[in-house]
């Protein structure tokens, strides 16, 4: 699912109470400078039931350049990670039941070839 398609989803969530496109894109750009800041300013933000938002520390380490093989150091730096709460493993786990396959026929023998003239 890409923008567009989560800003149709949150528009055809009647509940949400929201109109029309632009106010579905704003309310989740809001959403979404709203985590970025929160990340910013505390080093994460943690959503009950989905999952939480967090800044992870990467260390110093070698690396190597994939075309000429030469060693390289690779400064320290700093990413978000998330991990899925409860609710959102739950959702995403959940096995639908499987359609139970019919049994096959037995299969016929294979018929000979006629013979060529």
């Amino acid at each position: 699912m890409n923008k567009q398609e989560l800003i149709d989803a949150i528009l055809a969530n009647k509940e949400a109470g929201i109109e029309s496109k632009a106010a579905a894109g704003r309310a989740l750009d809001a959403v979404l400078d709203a985590i970025a800041a929160g990340v910013k300013k505390d080093g994460n933000v943690q959503l009950i039931g989905f999952g939480t938002f967090a800044v992870k520390e990467r260390a110093a380490r070698e690396g190597r350049n994939p075309l000429t093989g030469e060693k390289i150091k690779i400064k320290a730096s700093k990413t978000v990670g998330f991990k899925a709460g409860a609710a959102l493993k739950g959702s995403v786990a959940a096995k639908k039941a499987a359609p139970k396959a019919a049994p096959k026929a037995a299969a016929k023998p294979a018929k000979k070839a006629a013979k060529k003239k």
